[in-house]
């Protein structure tokens, strides 16, 4: 259970609520995240790869997954497995970003920050 929160919240961590996609995005490719709890009950750290495409963060695992990245950089996620919930936030730079993340899972809470590298 723990290891399935921290992938929804893994998700989240590089994506934006609604908007529509701009046509190629600056932040358009492959990006390598890795997310640090810094409390509650989850797993430490963990490594994740998303895509950009036009401005949308996909995963291929994930359905219930939404967002976007604003062209200023400005990333925020939202996504949902089960009965499990997770929401980031955060900022990309051209090569790099940094968020923070929360998410739940029942009653269990967890929160912590994530950076990205383009690769």
């Amino acid at each position: 259970m723990k290891r399935l929160l921290l992938c929804v919240i893994t998700a989240a961590g590089l994506a934006a609520f609604g908007g529509s996609a701009n046509a190629r995005s600056a932040f358009d490719g492959s990006w390598d995240l890795v997310f640090v709890t810094r409390s509650g009950d989850c797993d430490p750290s963990y490594n994740f790869t998303v895509n950009i495409s036009n401005g949308v963060v996909t995963h291929p695992n994930l359905v219930k997954f939404r967002g976007y990245v604003a062209r200023s950089g400005a990333v925020r996620a939202s996504v949902t497995v089960h009965e499990k919930h997770a929401t980031g936030s955060g900022r990309l730079s051209a090569t790099a970003g940094r968020g923070t993340w929360r998410g739940y899972s029942g009653s269990a809470q967890c929160a912590g920050y994530w950076t990205a590298q383009r690769n």
